[in-house]
């Protein structure tokens, strides 16, 4: 049994639960309630990650890790799977995926915590838009590449763009991404369907 720190909205803890589902070990994970906050330090968390962030995870050996991309590999080394293509150009690829998803998801929860964690008049338009030109440059370049991407999440490059685009959904949908990128919505359609997706739809 795994125990993890989570928080039902942080699309970090999602790509860690699609990756479970994925690999057949979400039965085997315990969710520990959390409240991770960029400012508010939850302790409980500490207990596994010095830096109280989630996703935190802790095996049945007692060995703690994190982040997310350190968990993701971790299950799937343990599960023996595929998630993770071991060498040359796949392996490369789909870890560049990784950083550009993981890349978009940092500049949109940067926004985010700008609109509800700062002052609003301490806020910075500056700083917003600093964050969004990161997320359409992520767009177009996931537009770019996704004719040769998989419908299934079976690659930790895609599983974490999935993650980035349903994050803009559940936080941006006035950004209607989808409208200046049609590639990627057409594919996007069919990847959230899938059950590991669903499973692991953001709620409040």
């Amino acid at each position: 049994m795994f125990k993890l720190y989570y928080a039902p909205t942080s699309p970090y803890v999602r790509k860690v639960m699609i990756t479970a589902h994925c690999l057949g070990l979400a039965e085997q994970i315990e969710q520990l309630a959390s409240a991770a906050h960029p400012i508010n330090r939850d302790e409980r968390i500490a207990t596994f990650n010095p830096l109280a962030k989630v996703p935190a995870l802790q095996t049945a050996e007692g060995l703690t890790l994190y982040d997310s991309r350190v968990i993701c590999e971790y299950l799937d080394s343990y599960a023996g799977g595929s998630l993770f293509p071991r060498e040359g150009l796949p392996r490369w690829t789909s870890l560049t995926r990784q950083a550009l998803g993981d890349g978009l998801l940092d500049a949109a929860m940067l926004m985010r915590y700008e609109a509800v964690a700062r002052p609003a008049d301490k806020q910075w338009d500056a700083w917003t838009d600093g964050q969004l030109t990161k997320v359409r440059a992520a767009l177009a370049d996931i537009e770019r590449q996704v004719v040769s991407f998989s419908t299934v999440p079976d690659d930790i490059g895609l599983i974490t763009l999935g993650c980035g685009l349903g994050y803009l959904d559940f936080r941006f949908a006035d950004l209607d991404w989808r409208a200046d990128h049609p590639a990627t919505a057409a594919w996007f359609a069919v990847f959230e369907q899938h059950p590991a997706m669903l499973a692991t739809r953001p709620f409040e």
